[in-house]
């Protein structure tokens, strides 16, 4: 039996859970057309949908939101913030945005027209979307073992204490294939992305081996820029504090180090920044592209100029709640338990025989949906239906992350279960292991989906109706 991680914070405030029957899932599901973001938030017992700004706030963060200060210009909350963040990526200019995709838009429209290309460890859907949205070709390039440049710099990697170990940085870009595509698109490339912790590819951190190798190959062998999508970028830097530098540097350190290796760093403050809402993007002051990043970050966003106290289209009270929650969130305890909580659930939906995605990863459990349903082909959205039991069965409300979601660009099917941070206990989970284990029992009568309307949108999986086969 797995152990549950010790939690380093006490419950002040509480939110009722309510009781969903199958009867009301039931209901619920025909009410959405079968999609889980149709459904109230109301009718979830435990939501595992996304930690995007669904985590709880601390007191100090509470008592931060007073002071937020909401004038236009020259507010000392916005100062604050470009200050914290300045600290935090170790870059002189800071653009805020509302969240992270206004971050991906402004970086979208200011560097990719048609026919360029994007190459990325993974692109999360929103990133993909804004920058297929300018016309660019987006490819991703994930850690494979047939790999053997991979192999060579960055060292099998096992944690003796982890019954997962194997390589435990499946985040990383695939080196080999990054320097082939350099090659072959030339000066096509604009954008190297590093999304850290690699979310579509389960969740999985990139080492700081690998990241490394990748700026030295980007800067070698092209004139694209090197960009990090760090919304957890605080969890990648505790996987590559405990394995990699095996604690000689602070997880704040790494962070820097990592940044210190961007020509661009994009971040939603929705996930590391422990905040609700906010986001940003840091690079050079000597950046040839500050000022068209600054002039559509004020189109679109709202006023960003160091030292006029900008706002960037988040409220004084959230630059205030972000500027503590960078504070926080480098914390080892709390990073522990954030892991350790993600590590429980993954150990006991393992001993009753659950495929999942290992090792794990910081932020979510990933099941492994076409394991888990092999007579369900990938046309028929396997890991949907196991969304759409999940909440059947116990108001469990998840995500798919395969055909559904990116289509043609799948590389797996998952369903994510990601966890808010600070928000759930040991309870919460063993109820979804549970809930899985209801399912376990009779998943060969599952059966798939079918896209009824919404099948050509943009990010289909937003807006689309289905109905089951």
């Amino acid at each position: 039996m797995a152990t549950y991680p010790f939690t380093p914070y006490k419950n002040w405030v509480i939110d009722p859970i309510p009781n969903v029957s199958l009867r009301e899932a039931e209901r619920q599901l025909k009410l959405a057309h079968y999609n889980p973001f149709n459904v109230p938030a109301r009718k979830v017992v435990v939501d595992f949908m996304t930690d995007s700004g669904t985590g709880a706030l601390s007191k100090k963060q509470l008592s931060r939101m007073v002071a937020g200060d909401e004038s236009y210009a020259g507010s000392v909350s916005g100062e604050r913030l470009y200050e914290r963040l300045e600290d935090f990526t170790g870059r002189q200019t800071i653009i805020l945005t509302h969240q992270g995709r206004g971050a991906e838009k402004i970086i979208a429209e200011t560097f990719l027209q048609k026919d360029d290309v994007v190459l990325s460890n993974t692109l999360f859907d929103t990133t993909r979307a804004n920058f297929e949205h300018r016309g660019a070709h987006c490819v991703d390039l994930p850690w494979h073992p047939a790999s053997l440049w991979n192999t060579k710099i960055n060292d099998i990697i096992r944690d003796p204490e982890d019954p997962f170990s194997g390589h435990l940085f499946k985040g990383d870009v695939a080196l080999d294939q990054l320097a082939f595509e350099l090659a072959r698109y030339g000066d096509r490339v604009k954008l190297v992305v590093l999304t850290l912790t690699n979310n579509s590819g389960g969740g999985q951190p990139a080492s700081l081996k690998n990241i490394v190798a990748a700026a030295r190959i980007v800067k070698e062998h092209s004139r694209a820029l090197l960009m990090i999508d760090a919304c957890r970028i605080v969890e990648n830097a505790y996987f590559i504090q405990r394995y990699e530098l095996k604690g000689r540097v602070s997880i704040a350190g790494i962070v820097r180090k990592i940044c210190a290796y961007a020509d661009l760093i994009s971040m939603s403050a929705k996930k590391d920044g422990l905040a609700h809402m906010g986001g940003c993007i840091a690079t050079s002051s000597t950046a040839p592209w500050v000022g068209t990043m600054n002039a559509l970050s004020i189109l679109y966003e709202g006023l960003n100029i160091r030292g006029k106290g900008g706002y960037g289209g988040i409220s004084g009270k959230d630059m205030e709640i972000i500027a503590q929650g960078l504070c926080e969130v480098v914390d080892l305890r709390y990073l522990r338990h954030r892991a350790g909580q993600v590590r429980y659930l993954h150990e006991r939906l393992t001993e009753i025989g659950i495929p999942l995605i290992s090792p794990l990863g910081g932020h979510a459990v990933y099941v492994d949906a076409a394991a888990f349903l092999p007579h369900i082909p990938a046309k028929e959205f396997p890991g949907h239906a196991l969304v759409v039991e999940l909440y059947r069965q116990g108001g469990v409300r998840s995500v798919e992350i395969g055909s559904l979601m990116f289509g043609k660009n799948a590389q797996r099917e998952l369903v994510r279960l990601a966890i808010p941070r600070r928000v759930y206990e040991q309870s919460h989970f063993d109820y979804v292991v549970e809930a899985l284990a209801k399912i376990n029992e009779r998943k060969e009568r599952l059966r798939g989906f079918q896209i009824t309307e919404g099948a050509g949108d943009p990010m289909p999986h937003f807006f689309c109706k289905l109905k089951p086969l």
